[in-house]
């Protein structure tokens, strides 16, 4: 653990400094009012599934702190744009939903505050590394992690054994098992590509080794366009030039009903894709298993694709009871069971002391009762500690998806997407006063 807070240690104070300009105007809330004297009422914004089982479950073992939950459409969805509205008009809740990807971009627009004084170094100890430096800005700590994302390949055992496929263990093996799956039947897919989710892109450069954002001294070093990233953009390039992925909306009919009748036989996801499935196809039980993500050399490497963190708004006057709840929910066994208590939400937690809590809450008879936690503990062991989120993300990936949706032969390519996200970065951290370099 020491080695691993060193070399947080050394992120941060690199990026202190640049991030100094954006946390200057981040808020500091009403410190007298930290320590509830009282019955107090919090608000609380999100949108994952289990949300309202955790808050009533909080609700009902609690007298001196209730929660208000009010659902919001996810992040990208509209959610983050209410969250970013009702700051904006002073009447924003007092806890929201943000994935890590979301959270500088709100850190430095000043929408919240500083809750290291409530969420300790003790506290932190605890939980997944590659988390708490995803939550930790500018040598502060804005957020409570509730869980890693480290990738997972979801694939159809019974369709891969009738089609003679092993589950790929390198990109390469995935290519050619895409050619085997599509030569035993026409309609047949390994994989989907979404156009419309940036997100998987990136976690796939995040696993190669890419680092898009990084900040040194007083500068933001943008570079999409690094080996990896290029090599990325390349191989899927090629998987839809050769027509070996389907191209679907992420989690839109299309896409699910191409689950429900086995022309999508595999999902390149997530540990939360666990619950995803299962969701979406419930009728499909026992014909789903789960794989480590393909690597480029064959040994274990994950990005992580989402994960969710709690964090404070900056008017909100009872940030010791937010910051309680939050920790409720993300670092004890209560709150862990009662968000999968529903069925089918998953939770691979950040606080490893409460995976195989976890674990023995989800029912993992849907996957044939394969030992899902252990591959996901794998996995997450593996997740690059390099990457970090600039402070435009919303930017970044708006232009990368508008891009994405015009993909097509003939059309813009993968690589002029990220390049186009590149460039529209650029020029919204230069329109933000800030300087940058890429």
């Amino acid at each position: 653990m020491t080695r691993t807070w060193s070399r947080t240690s050394r992120v941060i104070a690199g990026t202190a400094t640049a991030l100094a300009v954006l946390t200057a105007c981040g808020g500091g809330g009403d410190d007298t009012a930290n320590k509830p004297s009282g019955p107090v009422t919090i608000t609380f914004w999100g949108w994952a599934k289990g949300s309202k089982d955790v808050v009533d479950a909080f609700n009902s073992s609690h007298r001196d702190i209730q929660v208000k939950f009010e659902e919001i459409p996810s992040g990208t969805a509209g959610g983050y744009a209410k969250i970013s509205n009702a700051v904006k008009a002073g009447n924003a809740p007092d806890l929201v939903s943000i994935e890590y990807a979301s959270l500088p971009e709100f850190v430095s627009s000043g929408a919240l505050q500083d809750i290291g004084d409530q969420f300790t170094e003790a506290d932190r100890a605890k939980l997944l590394p590659q988390s708490v430096e995803l939550t930790t800005l500018g040598g502060k700590s804005w957020a409570v992690p509730f869980d890693a994302a480290p990738q997972a390949f979801f694939y159809r055992k019974d369709l891969f054994a009738k089609y003679g496929v092993q589950p790929p263990t390198t990109w390469d093996d995935f290519k050619k098992a895409a050619e085997q799956i599509k030569k035993a039947d026409a309609k047949a897919r390994i994989a989907t590509f979404f156009p419309d989710d940036p997100t998987t892109f990136e976690a796939m450069a995040w696993q190669a080794g890419a680092q898009w954002f990084k900040a040194e001294n007083d500068t933001w070093k943008v570079n999409t366009t690094d080996p990896a990233t290029t090599k990325v953009a390349s191989y899927w390039q090629g998987l839809l030039d050769a027509d070996l992925v389907h191209k679907d909306a992420s989690f839109s009919p299309e896409w699910v009903g191409s689950l429900k009748n086995g022309t999508t036989v595999g999902y390149l996801g997530a540990s939360w894709g666990a619950g995803v499935l299962k969701g979406n196809s419930p009728e499909l039980a026992g014909k789903w298993a789960v794989a480590p993500i393909p690597t480029w050399d064959g040994k274990p490497a994950s990005g992580m694709l989402g994960g969710t963190s709690f964090a404070v708004t900056k008017d909100s006057e009872q940030k010791a009871a937010a910051v309680t709840f939050a920790k409720w929910m993300s670092t004890t066994e209560a709150g862990i069971k009662s968000r999968i208590a529903s069925g089918t939400s998953s939770a691979f937690p950040a606080d490893a002391g409460l995976r195989p809590v976890a674990k023995k809450a989800f029912d993992a008879s849907y996957y044939g009762g394969q030992d899902i936690y252990a591959l996901f503990e794998a996995a997450g062991a593996s997740i690059n500690p390099h990457w970090a989120w600039g402070p435009t993300t919303g930017t970044t990936n708006t232009a990368i998806k508008d891009q994405f949706g015009k993909l097509a032969k003939g059309g813009p390519s993968i690589a002029d997407a990220v390049r186009t996200g590149h460039d529209a970065t650029v020029a919204e951290l230069t329109k933000r006063g800030l300087k940058v370099e890429g």
